[in-house]
């Protein structure tokens, strides 16, 4: 069997060898090539950036933490990743890695998995495992961010999980602010967003993340969505986080003037979506991480055992 291309070459060892679970054996025969090539050919990949190698390690974990927080906010799973010595990109990996495995475990073959945006789930979305025969798809529920890193946005991880798990992705071809809610509301009558906001409803899962109000912490802030002067005045009117882009108190109160100008699935959609994942981590969301709670509108939190405690604190704090 010839091929032109090297690189192409590389690329179809590897792919047989770490993909399709071939012997170097069987790629040499299927190739007409020697076995100890096959092996050079694979460490070339390696060193060409071809084949990424990650090696998770299990993630321990806060059992205690865990039913305490099933128990008092009613959360179907809590998963606490132990971390009082890791960096926050480290508690970070081991939240989305936990996030991960629990999304594997609730979708179903043919089933709806629904997408927000963020680090918390780009962490998720980078530790799950390639399950293409799963034929799940994949839904943003949230309007694009646009001004952030494009490999943390809404489109870009709807389609990296949709190809790990086999399905079509749908992407919202819409902006996540807009000026007004008459704005908005054109906007979300337009078909081919309406369908999209349709699906999203009645998806079986949902990966999210939770956004914070607090200065130095804002992903809306960073991504120029709102100066420091709105995100003060959302602070005075009371509100401590986000989750989908809708805005809510430390009760989980959602109703404000700003969650009439996002275009995505609301807050009563999001309770209604069976499991709702969320990956958030930092003292910075202390009390965001609360109000979501409070609210009812994740069902599963994977987080550290620092933010864990704090949260909790903070629970007892407040009443």
């Amino acid at each position: 069997m010839s091929i032109d291309n090297r690189e192409d070459l590389l690329v179809l060892v590897a792919s047989l060898y770490y993909e399709q679970d071939y012997s170097q054996q069987q790629i040499a025969d299927r190739l007409e090539i020697s076995r100890s090539n096959i092996s050079r050919l694979l460490k070339e990949a390696k060193q060409k950036g071809l084949v990424e190698i990650h090696v998770r390690k299990p993630i321990s974990t806060v059992p205690a933490l865990e039913r305490e927080f099933r128990e008092r906010f009613g959360l179907h799973a809590a998963m606490v990743a132990r971390n009082r010595s890791h960096t926050a990109a480290d508690s970070l990996a081991a939240a989305g890695q936990l996030a991960a495995q629990y999304l594997k475990e609730v979708l179903r073959p043919n089933s709806i998995s629904a997408i927000a945006w963020g680090t918390g789930v780009s962490a998720a979305v980078t530790a799950f495992p390639t399950s293409q025969s799963m034929n799940v798809d994949v839904v943003q529920m949230l309007g694009s961010v646009g001004t952030v890193d494009s490999v943390i946005d809404g489109p870009e991880l709807a389609r990296q999980l949709a190809l790990k798990l086999g399905g079509r992705y749908y992407y919202l071809h819409a902006p996540l602010f807009v000026e007004s809610q008459a704005a908005r509301d054109v906007i979300i009558e337009q078909p081919m967003i309406a369908d999209t906001l349709r699906r999203a409803r009645r998806a079986d899962a949902a990966l999210v993340g939770i956004g914070t109000t607090e200065m130095g912490a804002s992903s809306f802030l960073r991504a120029g969505h709102l100066t420091e002067a709105q995100l003060a005045e959302l602070r005075a009117q009371g509100v401590v986080g986000e989750t989908c882009g809708q805005h809510f108190d430390i009760r989980g109160g959602s109703d404000y003037d700003i969650n009439r100008r996002v275009i995505s699935v609301t807050l009563a959609d999001v309770k209604h979506i069976p499991h709702v994942i969320a990956v958030a981590c930092g003292l910075k969301k202390t009390r965001s991480i609360l109000g979501a709670l409070r609210g009812g509108y994740v069902k599963a939190l994977a987080t550290d055992e620092v933010t864990a405690a704090a949260v909790l604190e903070a629970a007892n704090g407040e009443g």
